[in-house]
């Protein structure tokens, strides 16, 4: 666990030197919908909450960016997970301002409550999962974005407990750019 996060902040100070007078940093927010997935959840709600943060754009090249971000996420369903989160996406611009994104992302827990109870300790304090979406930018720093993310983990921490739980999450978000 501890070597995939310094794995991570190594890849991104390594990348902070490619095109550094380029580099765009940035605030968004956004409307989160989100279930928790698993054999014994496949009925669980959905809910709707939010996610706001930073972001960084560093152009490797003409068409491609590597956009690291920290994020707040409200997820869950009956049980409401908040989460401060890592995406780490490579962004393929098809044309100017539409992009495809994808990249992996870590996920710390912040808290998790069930009817104002908390019951942070049946769940793991780190998720991983991957993220796939679309984004628009315009020339002024106005972007938007639609993100699926997909839990790879099992949140799930309760000894004896087999069934696995995986967040699921879909992210609409408008942010800025400062260039």
């Amino acid at each position: 666990m501890k070597k995939v996060v310094v794995l991570t902040v190594l890849a991104v100070l390594g990348l902070t030197n490619v095109n550094a007078q380029k580099i765009n940093f940035g605030i968004k927010g956004g409307l989160n919908i989100a279930q928790v997935k698993g054999l014994d959840a496949q009925g669980s709600d959905r809910i709707t909450d939010y996610n706001f943060g930073f972001q960084v754009e560093m152009p490797i090249s003409e068409k491609f960016s590597f956009q690291p971000e920290l994020l707040y996420s409200g997820q869950g369903s009956s049980i409401n997970l908040n989460y401060l989160n890592m995406p780490l996406m490579g962004k393929y611009y098809l044309t100017k301002g539409f992009s495809l994104e994808a990249g992996p992302q870590v996920g710390y827990l912040l808290s998790a409550k069930n009817n104002n109870t908390n019951v942070k300790s049946s769940f793991h304090k780190f998720d991983f999962g991957v993220n796939f979406g679309l984004g628009f930018k315009l020339e002024n720093g106005l972007n938007f974005g639609a993100r699926y993310n997909l839990g790879l983990s099992d949140i799930n921490n309760v000894d004896g407990f087999t069934c696995k739980h995986k967040n699921e999450v879909f992210q609409l978000s408008i942010g800025y750019f400062f260039f």
